[in-house]
């Protein structure tokens, strides 16, 4: 039962971790309530892995992970180089993935960040159109919308944890007592 509860608050994490890509593309901005949102999915996750396992570890070092990236993004956000909403997205991430999903989302976000810059710095790659505009506006601007790339991550390596879970629940069967 805790292994169906744990899926279904990582599967919640999805749809606001697209919310939150989808505003901060549209706006720049990350609302302080969904990054909390998140991070009580998080934790609430951690909890029931914790309990499931009889480890601290995978919470312990995800907070150390959040904290981590939140001292190192810091600096940044005082240089204005990425917003707010940003540091704290990145700080809470790891208590969304965990210590496990630390590996793919880092890789995921390297890939998503390097094709954001890109679209970005290179508007005319895209087809012609209002988001074509809209990028292109941003170019000018000088603003990148890193929450998108950051979600994006944090959606593939949760997804990439649930189908790990629901492999392992069903080849060791966990499910067929479910039913």
């Amino acid at each position: 039962m805790l292994l169906v509860a744990l899926l279904l608050l990582e599967a919640l994490a999805i749809p606001l971790l697209a919310r939150v890509a989808w505003v901060d593309f549209t706006t720049q901005k990350i609302s302080n309530s969904n990054v909390l949102l998140l991070l009580c999915l998080g934790l609430g996750s951690l909890l029931l892995l914790a309990v499931q396992s009889g480890s601290w570890w995978d919470m312990g070092l995800s907070a150390l992970a959040g904290l981590l990236l939140f001292i190192v993004f810091f600096p940044f956000w005082i240089l204005r180089k990425v917003g707010a909403g940003d540091v704290k997205l990145m700080a809470v991430t790891p208590l969304l993935v965990g210590s496990t999903g630390l590996v793919v989302f880092s890789l995921l976000l390297m890939v998503f960040a390097v094709a954001t810059a890109v679209v970005v710095k290179n508007p005319f790659l895209l087809p012609a159109g209002a988001f074509r505009i809209y990028v292109q506006h941003m170019d000018r601007k000088g603003v990148v919308p890193f929450g998108v790339p950051i979600s994006a991550a944090a959606i593939g390596a949760i997804a990439f944890q649930i189908y790990g879970s629901w492999v392992v629940a069903s080849s060791s069967g966990i499910l067929d007592q479910l039913h």
